[in-house]
């Protein structure tokens, strides 16, 4: 009998001491549960700090960035549009430090408003390159003294550029060439007023002569304006004089067709106008009553995306050691007066 009561205590002991190793497990496992939680949490918050931290000190060296910017001319209308954009830009990214400076189209300028800047202790440089060649030693003079460089609207020739934004000026000129068939007929006589120092313009040249090798347009080309709305004006003089038969020309900046516009009214011309730009004058003269019968198509850009898109790149090779693209084209449209109030 004792025997037995004994086996049952034995038992019962061995019963307790099996569900006393059961509940210590659980408490174990739930207290290891507890710990990567908080563990996790302790993590997440060091994550979430550590990314508010980065970003903190990415606008701090956004904040701490000085920018120079050469534009072509702030004569034009379009390089006061794209200085817009950059100093909208700018401000709204954080860069405080940024001067916007004009070139006047010379390449001499040019070069000594990068030196300017340069020596004002830049750490980035873009330019409208309207003299490709005049202007690519002092893009890399700049490069060679540690200033990271861009250009915008025209580029040069040179290894030194990290990123360049433009419009995609070949395909304006076949858009430009299309239109001069559009309004034209087979064997009617047309005409183009370049700027070829100017990559950009001479893009657009080339473009509308590849489109208007595939018509049957005698096609008068091999001009310079120099980006000189009274040069421009002298060209279609001589041109209206020599070929009075031409029915349409093909302007690759709106200056150029300002002066156009002026001798064909002069001379009581009915030559039409196709120009490129996409400047408010531009849109106002397309649909004004007088001006519309002449100027009656226009090749457009966006100039102050130009302008926004530069600084973008600029901020994200600076912080980021890389641009989105090395080249960065932003397709144009075109303009008639069924659309130039809309855009």
């Amino acid at each position: 009998m004792k025997k037995q009561v004994l086996g049952a205590i034995l038992c019962a002991g061995l019963a307790l001491s099996m569900l006393g190793g059961c509940s210590s497990g659980n408490s174990g496992e739930t207290t290891a549960q507890q710990s990567d939680a908080q563990s996790t949490e302790a993590g997440d918050a060091s994550a979430a700090e550590s990314k508010d931290e980065a970003k903190d000190e990415k606008a701090a060296d956004v904040a701490d960035l000085k920018f120079g910017f050469v534009v072509g001319s702030f004569e034009h209308t379009f390089y006061q549009l794209i200085a817009d954009g950059i100093k909208e830009e700018c401000k709204a990214k954080g860069i405080k430090d940024f001067s916007v400076l004009d070139a006047s189209l010379d390449p001499v300028i040019a070069t000594s408003k990068v030196e300017t800047l340069t020596a004002d202790g830049c750490k980035a440089i873009a330019l409208a390159c309207n003299d490709a060649a005049g202007v690519k030693p002092a893009i890399e003079n700049a490069a060679a003294d540690g200033v990271a460089m861009f250009t915008f609207d025209c580029t040069s020739e040179s290894d030194s550029i990290n990123c360049f934004v433009g419009t995609d000026n070949f395909k304006g000129g076949q858009l430009g060439g299309e239109e001069l068939v559009r309004l034209t007929k087979d064997g009617d006589t047309v005409a183009i007023i370049g700027y070829p120092t100017a990559s950009s313009c001479l893009d657009r040249e080339n473009g509308a002569l590849e489109t208007l090798k595939k018509s049957d347009r005698k096609v008068l080309s091999g001009y310079d304006y120099k980006g000189d709305a009274n040069e421009a004006q002298k060209i279609m003089e001589n041109i209206l004089t020599t070929n009075p038969e031409v029915k349409a020309v093909f302007c690759v900046g709106d200056p150029a067709a300002t002066g156009a516009l002026a001798s064909i009214k002069a001379a009581g011309s009915d030559c039409l106008i196709v120009g490129f730009d996409g400047n408010p004058e531009a849109k106002e003269a397309i649909l004004d009553p007088e001006n519309g019968k002449y100027w009656v198509s226009e090749i457009s850009q966006n100039p102050k995306l130009i302008g926004s898109t530069i600084v973008d790149e600029m901020i994200k090779f600076m912080t980021e050691g890389k641009v989105t693209k090395a080249e960065i084209f932003i397709d144009p449209y075109i303009i008639t007066a069924e659309n130039a109030a809309e855009k």
